[in-house]
């Protein structure tokens, strides 16, 4: 007679459920709420590592990031009330940024439920799954012998259509109960086999379609971006790019889909958008978009399409059906997942005679190219007293010294405009995504996010980041010393919210308030956390710096403080004013 499984308490079976899903890390702040599951990553410590962040959001912001990398859910743990609230800077994340996420909330017990007990919350209201909500599944888990349901579930959900973020609520009291076998079922469940993403194809005759309609074009774009790319599906579409010579464009903080240094790649579309690639879109007779949402940013406030009806001819491509026609009208919308669709594109065959937009082409790649020359600001020529102005310098230097393979993390802030504009990914065609970046504007992303990289990567990573934005999030070096996750840092400090600084000036110019910052000795603090610390001013310093940092074993901050007149990459802060200014005197 087979031996009878020893009885297990549910704590114990949710871990067994994650490793069995193939979760390597789990992410979150220990809490009273789920002892019993923290007593299970003990048990299964070989297996699992529960990496012990120092507050929630950093945590939620390393699973989000594990599931950009991995493309299966990163997993966030915390506890109840509070820390369920700390985490949902990640969900929200994961939601706008279409990643894969599984969020873990331990709650309080049954018999207190519904008493507002303490840290009790209604977490089906909070995160609110819908279209504008922050979770696509929200469920509580009552019965401890569903648990290994409810985990494939989620796994399944946050996989699927539009990758997301689900939650899943965990009574302190089920955890800890001894899991009894089914109703009418000997033995007691088991973790569920590891769920995989349903892949949905291009049809033929939508494939007929749409190489007529390339036959036809004149000037035609590509667009691409969003989650869901694996390194072979980002290989199919260069190879597509290739085989019919179309220029392709990545959508905002996804510029690792296409690489930057091929000859057909056209740009980013993002905050601060080359003005050339802009009307390049408009001048399209056609635009096919693969994987992306068409979102505000990456439309430019959805002005570079005209909504609801496109001039253009337009193909939408994208795993949800409820993403498309959603704003945009499309000639030929199409549910497909990226690696399915792509692969289908390679089996379309141009003309035998060549394509009419060689000129379109090339246009498209010198306008890059141009793009990636420094504008010349006024007063901006030269480094001064109070900080660097020559930020392009900088990044040229990281392109030269960082590996191919290199993860490059940043949050929000007008310091990452002159990564994104200046910074040449080599993308997941070559192998490995490159980029980690919040498209819903978080700030205090890119510490966390570069510490999670680091952990499930191994690969070098740079971080850059703002002054403001780093205190959002900067206690995560302690994460990162504990469990030897060597990142870079570039804090560039300008003394100010610079973001914000800069909408003031332009709309209530020389009426500055809320915006400055008096900041701390960041080398300091980065000493006091084990990181190497070391404060610049002039931008032809940073080289050796850098150099330095990644032969260095430990991780190392370089603050490069930053002239504050220095706010875009194509005007200063003094040309945002006088610009406002003359705009007040005409209205008078």
């Amino acid at each position: 007679m087979k031996p009878q499984p020893l009885p297990q308490i549910a704590g114990h079976l949710l871990v067994q459920c994650l490793i069995e899903q193939g979760v390597t890390h789990v992410f979150g702040v220990p809490g009273e709420s789920y002892l019993a599951a923290l007593d299970g990553f003990y048990q299964y410590r070989e297996q699992i590592t529960f990496i012990t962040n120092r507050q929630e959001g950093g945590a939620a912001f390393m699973a989000e990031a594990h599931g950009k990398l991995t493309r299966r859910p990163g997993v966030c743990f915390v506890t109840r009330g509070p820390g369920a609230t700390n985490a949902s800077i990640g969900l929200h994340t994961a939601y706008q940024d279409s990643t894969p996420m599984v969020l873990l909330v331990g709650d309080v017990a049954s018999d207190t439920r519904d008493r507002e007990a303490f840290q009790e919350l209604n977490y089906l209201s909070f995160f609110g799954p819908s279209t504008k909500g922050l979770a696509k599944l929200v469920e509580r888990v009552d019965n401890a012998s569903r648990l290994p349901e409810y985990v494939a579930r989620a796994f399944a959900t946050a996989i699927n259509g539009r990758p997301g973020p689900v939650v899943l609520v965990l009574p302190e009291d089920m955890l800890a109960s001894v899991v009894a076998p089914l109703s009418g079922r000997a033995l007691a469940p088991q973790a569920l086999p590891k769920v995989r993403a349903v892949e949905s194809h291009i049809g033929r005759y939508a494939l007929s379609e749409m190489r007529e309609l390339l036959l036809k074009a004149k000037q035609p774009l590509v667009i691409a971006g969003g989650s869901g790319w694996s390194p072979e599906a980002a290989q199919a579409l260069q190879r597509f790019a290739e085989k019919w010579h179309l220029p392709v464009a990545n959508t905002f903080r996804f510029q690792d889909t296409f690489d930057n240094h091929h000859p057909l790649y056209a740009g980013d579309l993002g905050l601060g958008i080359s003005p050339k690639l802009a009307g390049r879109i408009g001048a399209a007779d056609l635009i096919l978009a693969l994987g992306v949402r068409l979102g505000e940013i990456t439309t430019n406030g959805y002005t570079l399409i005209d909504a609801p009806q496109p001039a253009q001819a337009l193909v939408h491509i994208h795993p949800s059906a409820e993403e498309l026609n959603r704003v945009f009208q499309a000639s030929m919308a199409i549910q497909a997942t990226m690696p399915a669709a792509a692969q289908a594109l390679l089996t379309l065959e141009p003309a035998s005679t060549g394509v009419p937009w060689e000129g379109w082409v090339s246009a498209c790649q010198s306008e890059y190219q141009a793009n990636l020359q420094p504008t010349q600001i006024k007063r901006l020529s030269v480094d001064t007293e109070r900080g660097t102005t020559q930020l392009p310098q900088v990044i040229a230097t990281l392109q030269q010294h960082l590996p191919a393979d290199a993860v490059l993390t940043n949050g929000a802030g007008n310091y990452a405009s002159w990564l994104h504009r200046f910074y040449r990914y080599h993308g997941l065609a070559k192998g490995h995504k490159t980029q980690l970046a919040p498209t819903n504007g978080a700030m205090g992303y890119g510490v966390p996010a570069g510490v999670a990289a680091a952990l499930v990567t191994g690969r070098t990573v740079l971080t850059i980041t703002g002054d403001g934005d780093f205190l959002m999030n900067g206690q995560e070096l302690a994460t990162a010393v504990q469990y030897g996750a060597k990142t870079i840092i570039l804090l560039l400090n300008n003394g100010m919210f610079g973001t914000i600084r800069m909408h003031q000036e332009r709309e209530y110019p020389q009426h500055e308030s809320g915006s400055a910052l008096r900041n701390p000795d960041f080398c300091a603090l980065a000493k006091a956390y084990g990181y190497a610390g070391v404060r610049i001013n002039r931008a032809d310093q940073f080289e050796a710096e850098l150099i330095a940092a990644l032969a260095r074993p430990q991780g190392t901050l370089i603050e490069l403080m930053q002239e504050p007149q220095a706010i875009t990459t194509r005007a200063s802060l003094d040309d945002i004013n006088q610009a406002a200014m003359a705009r007040l005197l005409d209205r008078r």
